[in-house]
């Protein structure tokens, strides 16, 4: 299995093509990525079902569960959703939706404040991804805003901040990208000042966050996700009927005692914590992998230099994600288990079955996830990713490399589900490539080359129905997965285009500034969205609802 692009070849693209398909015909995630996971393996033990099926459960599924990043996953998700239990239970949840709902009274702006949370949580995507949703699910029901538009707001965020933040979980995970790659070339550059250079050229990230905002601030959708939209605001069915959204009733549903107060800060604190002890989580574990433990270096830099971004960067992005976000949870959890019984609003009966409910809400979703790292593991022993860079190799002219690297680099992150995947494959290849297709140019080729590298993947891992972040992203909003799924891709696929033709293509091919192209870009964001998308509430539709309501 050592070169796995001679032996598996175009069978290594059959394994995500029939989870994808059977995903989108059946509507049934689970086993149709067990499908997929079986198909692969099938192929891995020369058409040996049998052997596939053991290796299957053993090593695909069960392996899954055993990597450490994973199992730290899983734990932190099942502690959050304890946490979410009793914060549920306690009117919690229902005190800062009605707190925030008389601050963002209508459906627009509770979507606005959705996008802003997005930004705010900057440091790592998946903290993002569930924190936002599980956080403003409760204002966003009051509101009639479908469960498929919670989510997109929620994915659409998460991914493109934390990739391009300047201290986040990914940094440390791309600078060590970027110094291999600048390293294989001969080009003395610091990997961080590169990174930097990158950002203007991450056109499908940065339109994507505006395209974002200006569909919350219009209220204009188009495609499934406008038929979602209209349906929850006409019917108030916020999911659409026979779905299965990512989180039990036990959670959505979650009755409240009767004459409890209703005290946002029940809700407030426990979430604050979370994203606190992240922070302090990620800082703890980074300063023993960069500083062994001795803040010496950190303390004479602050000295020196306000904050130390330098060695912060340094630590943070050296910090194992996974560990800091389970202390959080469960440090979340106790906050959480502290103010309702302190409060006496339930008792720890109570309080214990309300944190079993919310963990149990996230078990389905969990078993998406380990069967996505599965499909993972299959597409990564088939080599899918290498299969798909050897079509594109040495084919094309330095000019066109960006545009390339981003189409190549969406169609492998979409068929692997793996954004950090996708650029471990591409940046070793991509950043030599273009060098020598360009006789040694340092300049806008390189720059861009990279950042399509970096956006590409984000791009692939939005739409993959098998990518992690955005089944969590269905888990937090309660969503049904292929919904969320079905209604996201019209929007990434809009973004996508116009950052191929008003970025990667002026950019490096006529070497227009990025930032122009940036600027046309969300230029024309808006206009699609401001000609092709139709208002939710328009006139002719609300009028619909009052005497749909009044019938």
């Amino acid at each position: 299995m050592e070169n796995l692009l001679e032996h598996y070849g175009i069978w290594s693209l059959l394994p995500p093509l029939v989870a994808i398909i059977l995903a989108f015909r059946t509507k049934q995630v689970i086993p149709s990525l067990f499908a997929a996971i079986l198909v692969g393996a099938t192929i891995i033990y020369k058409g040996n079902v049998f052997m596939g099926f053991a290796k299957t459960i053993e090593k695909y599924i069960a392996g899954s569960v055993a990597s450490e990043w994973n199992a730290g996953i899983i734990v932190f998700d099942i502690g959050l959703g304890g946490m979410i239990g009793i914060v549920a239970k306690s009117g919690g949840a229902k005190a800062i939706a009605e707190w925030l709902g008389e601050k963002a009274r209508s459906a627009k702006s509770a979507m606005v404040a959705t996008w802003a949370m997005g930004l705010a949580i900057f440091f790592d995507d998946y903290s993002n991804t569930l924190l936002v949703g599980t956080t403003m699910r409760p204002l966003t029901d009051k509101r009639r805003i479908s469960r498929e538009k919670l989510a997109f707001l929620t994915d659409a965020t998460a991914a493109p901040v934390a990739s391009m933040a300047l201290i986040s979980t990914w940094i440390a995970y791309e600078l060590g990208l970027l110094n291999d790659a600048l390293a294989s070339i001969g080009f003395e550059m610091n990997a961080y000042e590169a990174f930097v250079k990158s950002i203007p050229f991450r056109f499908y990230s940065i339109i994507m966050l505006g395209f974002v905002l200006m569909i919350a601030i219009t209220g204009r959708d188009y495609g499934p996700m406008l038929k979602a939209e209209r349906r929850a605001r006409k019917t108030g069915k916020l999911v659409a009927d026979g779905s299965t959204p990512l989180a039990s009733k036990e959670l959505t549903e979650m009755e409240i005692k009767e004459d409890i107060p209703l005290r946002a800060y029940n809700a407030i604190i426990p979430v604050l914590t979370v994203i606190v002890m992240v922070i302090v989580g990620l800082y703890i574990n980074g300063r023993g992998a960069v500083l062994g433990g001795d803040d010496t270096e950190l303390i004479n830099a602050l000295k020196q230099t306000p904050f130390a971004p330098s060695v912060l960067r340094q630590v943070i992005g050296n910090a194992n994600a996974a560990v800091a976000m389970m202390w959080a949870s469960f440090c979340g959890s106790i906050v959480a288990f502290a103010l309702v019984l302190g409060q006496k609003i339930l008792n720890f009966k109570e309080a214990m079955e309300a944190w079993i409910d919310g963990a149990k809400s996230l078990i389905i979703a969990i078993m998406v996830l380990v069967l996505a790292w599965g499909i993972g593991s299959i597409c990564k022993d088939l080599g899918t990713a290498k299969y798909l860079v050897g079509i594109l190799e040495g084919k094309v002219a330095a000019g066109i490399i960006p545009m390339a690297v981003f189409i190549l680099g969406c169609i492998i992150a979409f068929s692997t589900g793996t954004s950090w995947g996708t650029t471990a494959i591409l940046m070793p290849i991509a950043v030599p490539l273009v060098y020598q297709l360009s006789g040694g140019d340092t300049g806008t080729i390189l720059f861009a080359t990279i950042g399509a590298v970096f956006t590409g993947a984000v791009f692939g891992d939005h739409c993959s129905p098998i990518s992690d972040t955005t089944i969590m992203s269905s888990m937090s909003a309660a969503s049904d997965h292929i919904d969320h799924v079905k209604t996201q891709i019209p929007y990434s696929l809009t973004v996508a285009i116009i950052a191929l033709l008003v970025g990667y293509i002026p950019a490096a091919v006529l070497g227009i500034n990025p930032w122009i192209s940036l600027f046309v870009g969300l230029g024309l964001s808006y206009l699609v969205i401001k000609f092709y998308g139709k208002e939710v509430e328009d006139p002719e539709f609300m009028k619909e609802v009052e005497e749909n309501i009044i019938t």
